[in-house]
């Protein structure tokens, strides 16, 4: 199958706390990771209507990382709110490439990253065809995104 584009996003305010930052009071940057993590399975719970929790405990299908590349724009502090978006950059037979976004409310952007994620199965740890419950949600929720 060939890769298809998109440009929808998927948006969460989040706090900036404590326990993301370090003693100079700012993100350490690791927590970014796993604030986008977390975005993640909020876009596969609220925005696809999949649950993350049956796509990897039901289907046995995993999601994990095989190439990250960020980019650290500005700091973020204790207390900031910032917001976090996904787009969906790729969709491939078994992979999909994600844009993800940590900006302010003014919209100044303090870090962004491209992650490439493969579809797995959780019994045999190899690559798999993306399910097509998951293709489908992710192509309704991205308008003009070929089939």
């Amino acid at each position: 199958m060939s890769e298809t584009k998109t440009t929808a996003e998927f948006r969460r305010e989040r706090l900036i706390r404590f326990s993301d930052c370090d003693p100079a009071g700012i993100v350490f940057y690791p927590q970014y990771f796993v604030m986008f993590n977390g975005l993640v399975e909020d876009w596969v719970n609220e925005e696809l209507g999949i649950g993350y929790h049956k796509l990897i405990a039901e289907q046995r299908i995993g999601l994990p990382t095989v190439r990250l590349e960020a980019d650290f724009r500005a700091v973020s502090r204790l207390g900031d709110r910032v917001i976090l978006g996904l787009t969906v950059e790729r969709l491939g037979s078994r992979s999909l490439t994600l844009g993800l976004h940590c900006f302010d409310r003014e919209g100044e952007t303090r870090m962004r990253m491209h992650q490439v994620l493969v579809t797995t199965s959780l019994d045999s740890h190899r690559a798999v065809e993306i399910p097509a419950a998951l293709r489908e949600a992710i192509m309704r929720g991205a308008p003009g995104l070929a089939a």
